[in-house]
């Protein structure tokens, strides 16, 4: 570990002269600064929303991850690895969010959330915010931050459950109505000026990291910021770093450099360091590697099945439709249409175990009729794309103003394991019953991602219900098993997988017959149903 350095007075009183305020002194600051790399642009941040997160596509309602998450959980359904949590501390504009970019953009890896302290500052009373607005509140101080929160938060996000973080607003000193939500990650960087201030923290992060940076540059870096991001004067930064910043990172921050692992004098300057920290990284990650599909394939057979599943009665009717959509010759016109047969009498068959409360109506006739009314607040569909998204007219069409969730789970091509690429659920799912649908499942190794993402979403277990219109057996003892409250609804358990865990007999590709694509290869992203069920 590096001595730590000697922090001399400001020298940097020629810079005042160079303009009052605004724009013109962050420019002449700029002078000051250490050269960035070619073509990296400077920080616009006035939000603590954060600008580092993993790799994917935006449209205007939806965030769509262009790098899958591997599995998180083990054939038993349960966590079987926490994410790997880095704690990123330093001086305030020290370059811990930098350094953090560099960490995320070396490792290469899908499903990294980056954590940002900024986010976590205390909801100021009125007299602080005046304090504030006149920069006599100390920021920089523990109290200022809700420790609380960031532990909980903390922990949720290792254990791969959703969280919502709250965005802070730097001109006004105040969070903002809307929160970011984040969901699970294999690795977890939390950066702060205080991350390493708290003893239950501490014991949360997996590796810590100090960014040591000379005083007067990070000075320079907080004038500049503050002043043309933040709309502050000169005098009032350089107050405000007098008084508060500088004695609290003599104080509160400089001392927790004994607690790293490893320290990274000239931030983002020095690629050693990081190039080191990334295969330490990547070491830890190739140890917690997990494969799913192999343990189902192996586990819970010869099993009697489970009572949590319902089968559709096979009256002439339901084998008739059966015959229909398994036969090869079968078109697609009609294959669609038997389809979408069997998914209404599905999805009425599901809602019977909906939970039902007595009631009486009157009759236009004014008499009492003592009847039956759904005794849940709301129910949601949930698709796990892209076959599972055939299922939601008929969904819609017996249940009126029902809302529609997403889930996009493919199998890696390379490893044979489930991704979860995509994931858009609405709002305060936890309070509805679930209804997630796929249209065929072999080993379950999808649908008990998509299960477990559920519950992470904290959806109770006994709310879900997994329909499908094809199961193999093993599918149904993988989810059971893994999750013996979800309730298993389909239409037909055929009793075998091949060795390319495709349903036998089966029905095919069930989204390529039904969308009318080309059959996919073996391996390819789709196996059943085009999901990695």
């Amino acid at each position: 570990m590096s001595s730590p350095p000697a922090y001399p007075g400001i020298r940097v009183s020629g810079c005042w002269t160079l303009g009052a305020e605004g724009s013109s002194s962050a420019e002449s600051l700029d002078r000051l600064l250490p050269p960035v790399g070619a073509g990296r642009s400077p920080r616009k941040r006035t939000t603590s929303q954060c600008k580092s997160e993993p790799p994917l596509l935006r449209t205007s309602k939806r965030t769509i991850y262009t790098a899958g998450r591997p599995p998180w959980y083990n054939e038993h359904g349960t966590q079987s690895k926490e994410a790997f949590a880095i704690g990123l501390g330093g001086g305030s504009a020290s370059g811990k969010t930098t350094v953090a970019r560099m960490i995320i953009e070396a490792l290469d890896v899908p499903w990294v959330v980056l954590l940002s302290m900024d986010s976590f500052y205390k909801v100021l009373t009125r007299q602080q915010q005046e304090q504030a607005a006149h920069n006599n509140f100390n920021f920089d101080h523990p109290d200022a931050f809700d420790f609380d929160l960031i532990i909980s938060t903390l922990k949720k996000l290792k254990q791969g459950k959703s969280v919502k973080v709250p965005i802070y607003d730097f001109t006004t000193h105040s969070r903002k109505k809307d929160w970011k939500t984040l969901y699970g990650a294999n690795v977890i960087i939390f950066e702060g000026i205080m991350a390493f201030a708290d003893k239950t923290l501490l014991e949360l992060l997996d590796m810590k990291i100090f960014v040591d940076t000379d005083s007067d540059i990070r000075l320079v870096r907080r004038l500049r910021r503050d002043i043309s991001e933040r709309g502050r004067d000169i005098e009032g930064v350089i107050k405000q770093y007098n008084k508060f910043v500088k004695p609290a990172f003599d104080q509160y921050i400089q001392p927790t450099m004994r607690l790293a692992d490893i320290v990274v004098p000239r931030g983002s300057g020095n690629t050693v360091a990081i190039d080191l920290i990334v295969q330490h990284v990547h070491s830890q990650l190739e140890e917690r590697e997990l494969s799913v599909r192999a343990a189902l394939a192996s586990a819970h057979q010869c099993h009697p099945l489970p009572q949590t599943l319902s089968v559709l009665k096979s009256t002439p009717q339901v084998r008739g439709m059966h015959t229909i959509i398994r036969d090869r010759e079968t078109s697609r016109d009609e294959f669609i249409f038997y389809s979408k047969r069997l998914m209404r009498l599905l999805i009425e068959h599901a809602l019977s175990f909906l939970p039902f409360q007595d009631c009486v109506v009157q009759t236009p006739q004014g008499q009492d009729y003592a009847g039956k009314c759904y005794a849940g607040k709301q129910i949601t569909g949930v698709s796990i794309l892209r076959a599972g998204e055939t299922m939601e007219p008929a969904l819609r069409a017996v249940c009126k103003d029902v809302r529609i969730g997403t889930i996009l789970i493919q199998t890696n091509q390379l490893t044979g394991e489930p991704e979860l690429h995509y994931l858009r659920l609405p709002k305060d799912i936890s309070d509805d019953h679930v209804i997630l649908m796929d249209c065929t499942v072999s080993t379950g190794a999808a649908a008990m991602m998509a299960v477990r993402v559920l519950l992470d979403h904290d959806v109770p277990e006994d709310k879900i219900f997994l329909l499908s219109l094809l199961m193999a057996e093993m599918g149904v003892h993988s989810v059971a098993y893994a999750f013996p409250r979800v309730r298993i609804i389909t239409t037909a358990v055929d009793k075998r997988v091949n060795d390319l865990f495709r349903i036998i007999p089966g029905i095919g590709n069930f989204g390529d017959r039904y969308f009318g694509t080309d059959a996919v290869p073996d391996g390819s992203d789709e196996e059943e149903g085009g999901s990695a069920s």
